[in-house]
């Protein structure tokens, strides 16, 4: 394992890019930042909130979830989120210009319920993008969550299935016939089978055993996800920190230890995109390691 930096805030939402550079999101510092082969790091846009999840969209921009914000504490060298804060800004839906930083707010809310804390975001091969939104957690209630499909260009967002206890990670298999999100608090990954872009086959719950894909044991929760090119899904893991690999018939393929209890995201790179890109969220860390199958290449990133 390298790691490239340690400098970052609570990073999440990793892309990496053809020229070397991975783009990050730092939550508790409010950017979208460019972390460089030999960790330099460059703040592309000040997003303030909590930006959460990144994907390059049809029109080359860096689509963001920000979840608004959330307050922080800070405990033996570990960084980690705690409820909302009194500065909480808003969940939203936005786009940002990778050479100019400019911000476009795309969405706010959906039938008129405002958007909460979303998470995580994918693209598909019709241009438009699944996300999750996780809600917010107070000091003695939470938000029940759920998963959206919208469109990059601002015109059409609906709900697609609610509620879900903590919606998280999203992503598609290698045909884009099958969509997955996992369940943060649950330890749980779903998945859905699509008739068309943005329609499932059937409408289910969260209570539907059909739709588990795979359930985790004992003290784990799951963060965000990316799919490999056999289709396995590969989710940030945390407590048992690391990334935990669930294949398409939903066993556990193993689990790939990191040093850190805040495993929360992965992606996939390099010229073969077999190098892992993984962010260890709780000390700030970006790191890389050879993965044993290239992973997904991505809708409008990977051409």
């Amino acid at each position: 394992m390298k790691v490239i930096t340690d400098q970052l805030r609570f990073p999440e939402g990793p892309i990496a890019l053809e020229d070397g550079t991975v783009i990050v999101v730092e939550i508790e510092r409010g950017t979208l930042t460019r972390v460089h082969p030999d960790g330099e790091l460059s703040i592309i846009a000040e997003l303030g909130g909590g930006p959460n999840g990144a994907a390059i969209g049809p029109d080359g921009r860096c689509y963001v979830c920000n979840n608004g914000g959330f307050g922080w504490v800070e405990d033996g060298g570990i960084l980690a989120p705690d409820d909302t804060p009194s500065d909480y800004s808003g969940g939203r839906i936005e786009a940002v210009d990778l050479a100019t930083g400019d911000v476009e707010v795309l969405y706010t809310q959906c039938n008129g319920n405002p958007l909460m804390g979303p998470n995580d975001l994918v693209f598909d091969g019709a241009g438009g993008f699944w996300f999750t939104d996780n809600g917010k957690r107070y000091a003695r209630t939470m938000d029940r969550g759920g998963i959206f499909y919208a469109k990059a260009d601002g015109s059409f967002i609906k709900e697609v299935f609610f509620p879900y206890e903590h919606p998280n990670g999203v992503g598609l298999s290698p045909d884009d016939s099958t969509l997955y999100f996992t369940e943060t608090v649950t330890g749980r990954v779903f998945q859905s089978h699509l008739s068309a872009p943005g329609e499932p086959e059937r409408i289910f719950g969260s209570f539907d055993a059909d739709a588990l894909l795979y359930g985790a044991p004992g003290m784990q929760l799951f963060d965000s996800l990316a799919v490999d090119s056999d289709g396995n899904v590969c989710v940030g893991t945390i407590i048992n920190g690391g990334i935990s690999v669930i294949t398409p018939a939903g066993d556990l393929l193993n689990h790939v230890p990191l040093p850190d209890p805040f495993v929360t995201n992965i992606c996939f790179g390099g010229p073969d995109l077999q190098t892992a890109y993984a962010t260890l969220s709780g000390t700030g860390q970006l790191v890389s390691f050879d993965w044993p199958r290239p992973g997904l290449p991505l809708h409008h990133q990977h051409r």
